[in-house]
């Protein structure tokens, strides 16, 4: 009686190495992933690689993370490209505020402004309830996200022009909201008496500076701890992705 053999990542990468002629240095210097790494998933001393390193070996070899992780059957892959020439085209994936999330999604709430009392002319800054944009688990991870501190907003206004135009969507870390936090000429989202802005930050000796791209009409604002307080002034989160039209 012969038993098949299970299929694991050590069992398709072995298979992968040898039918493109290729030695685990030349792998690790092609892709990038840690020789050490992966020795250990050859050695199988790691049977579950994580997504990252996977997702980047399955990408040169042009076969799917399933087939990697010999979920399903190899077959033929295609010739092994470099990394920085690889262009993988797959179909749209159609969807609206009602398609349920994936397993490997995130729905990111949008954060606004919100009048207190009509006519007031105050605001708070909240979440939205129906407002969201969805984002790649894998990709939060590798910016250092954990999934439910990411909020996004929306610019507003051409200060930040050229880079972020009026309608620009940014996804903040909030996370990242101490004065310690801050690395000098970073954008932050800011939370200044419930008007909401993004801006470059930097660390003063008595407090922060907040400082425009479009520095002609929007010169730097200089900022003490006391005025911070006095004002309302607190950074929100960390700036790791933002996103527009072209228009």
């Amino acid at each position: 009686m012969h038993f098949m053999q299970k299929r694991n990542v050590a069992t398709v990468l072995r298979e992968l190495l040898d039918r493109h002629g290729l030695s685990p240095t030349e792998l690790h210097r092609r892709t990038g992933v840690p020789q050490s790494t992966l020795s250990r998933i050859l050695s199988e001393k790691i049977v579950d690689p994580s997504d990252k390193h996977v997702s980047r070996i399955a990408d040169y070899f042009g076969v799917s993370t399933d087939q990697l992780r010999g979920r399903i059957e190899l077959g033929e892959s295609r010739e092994a490209q470099p990394m920085h020439g690889h262009v993988d085209l797959s179909d749209i994936s159609l969807w609206d505020d009602e398609t349920p999330v994936e397993d490997d999604e995130v729905s990111v709430p949008f954060l606004r402004e919100v009048e207190l009392a009509a006519g007031s002319g105050r605001f708070v800054i909240e979440e939205s309830e129906r407002a969201r944009l969805r984002f790649g688990k894998r990709s939060l991870r590798h910016n250092g996200v954990q999934f439910d501190q990411a909020k996004c907003v929306t610019v507003r206004g051409n200060s930040m022009l050229p880079v972020l135009r009026d309608g620009a969507t940014v996804g903040v870390n909030t996370g990242k909201c101490a004065i310690g936090d801050i690395i000098d000429g970073d954008l932050y989202a800011i939370n200044h008496n419930g008007q909401l802005r993004v801006k470059q930050v930097y660390r003063l000796p008595t407090g922060i500076r907040l400082r425009s791209f479009n520095r002609d009409e929007h010169p730097d604002e200089d900022y003490s701890f006391q005025q911070m307080q006095e004002e309302q002034i607190s950074l929100l989160g960390h700036v790791f992705w933002w996103g527009m039209y072209a228009r």
